[in-house]
């Protein structure tokens, strides 16, 4: 069966429209997500439209600040501190990548936690780990929200994550424990990687790597989640070997259409969530 991300991130979408909507009849402000890209990379001049293009669905404003690539990493500091300082401001995020002369991680911990609705600072990762209330990374939060839209048993249940990324790897395989699985993290250096994987009820490949993820990697009858966004001969694609692993797959997410979409909810839902608490 289809995990397909497009329905479960438009029912969520839709209940966030919902609360903006009752919020703003009551006399409020709209929620504001601020987006700050620096630079001309394609792929992020699209996730950028993709973003904006879904604040407006739901009533959220939504601010593109696009600077230079040429920045310095002391300049771009100082607007972060400015735009924390700004109370109108519900969400604030850095597309990435960055340029090669700024220090990711420095830009990142800058936001302000209560600001940070990427969920990637220091802040908001150490609270996801203790089992505190933060925000989440948004893809795995994505994929937590689609499992359990088609109703995926966590419980007991053996989970294998492919990748060890502080975006989605780790923060994934928290949020998977949190469900009370058993969760095994494979990376570069996992050997025996098949034997792992195959023992997974549900596996998550975060490795970029195009159809990395073959049949014979996965358990007949398991939920298979696939967040690599990847190109082939044939065009977009993700790790897994769609076309084959779906066979013998009990849930499997499509590339695109499966976890993309949920990731773009996520932030939506948790920039709400900052306004909710700010309110």
């Amino acid at each position: 069966m289809i995990l397909d991300g497009k329905i479960v991130s438009k029912n969520i979408k839709d209940s966030i429209k919902n609360e903006i909507d009752t919020y703003i009849s009551l006399g409020n402000r709209k929620p504001k997500l601020v987006i700050v890209q620096v630079g001309e990379v394609m792929a992020s001049n699209i996730y950028v439209k993709n973003k904006i293009k879904a604040c407006s669905y739901v009533g959220m404003d939504a601010e593109h600040i696009k600077l230079s690539e040429g920045i310095s990493e002391e300049e771009l500091l100082n607007i972060i501190i400015q735009l924390n300082k700004n109370d109108e401001i519900d969400g604030l995020i850095v597309q990435l990548p960055l340029p090669k002369h700024i220090n990711e991680d420095k830009i990142i911990n800058m936001i302000d936690s209560s600001k940070d609705v990427d969920g990637f600072g220091l802040l908001n990762k150490g609270r996801l780990f203790s089992g505190l209330n933060g925000f989440k990374c948004a893809t795995p939060y994505g994929i937590i929200k689609l499992l359990e839209f088609y109703n995926i048993d966590f419980k007991g249940k053996q989970a294998c994550v492919i990748g060890r990324s502080n975006i989605v790897g780790k923060p994934m395989a928290i949020m998977l424990l949190d469900k009370h699985c058993t969760v095994t993290i494979c990376h570069s250096r996992t050997e025996n990687l098949k034997d792992i994987t195959k023992q997974a009820d549900i596996l998550v490949s975060a490795v970029g790597k195009a159809k990395f993820v073959s049949v014979d990697m996965v358990k007949p009858g398991a939920t298979v989640v696939d967040v690599g966004m990847n190109r082939d001969e044939n065009g977009l694609c993700g790790d897994v070997d769609f076309e084959n692993v779906e066979k013998i797959a009990g849930y499997i997410s499509p590339v695109p259409g499966g976890v993309g979409p949920l990731t773009i909810a996520m932030l939506l839902s948790n920039t709400l969530e900052s306004y909710k608490n700010k309110l």
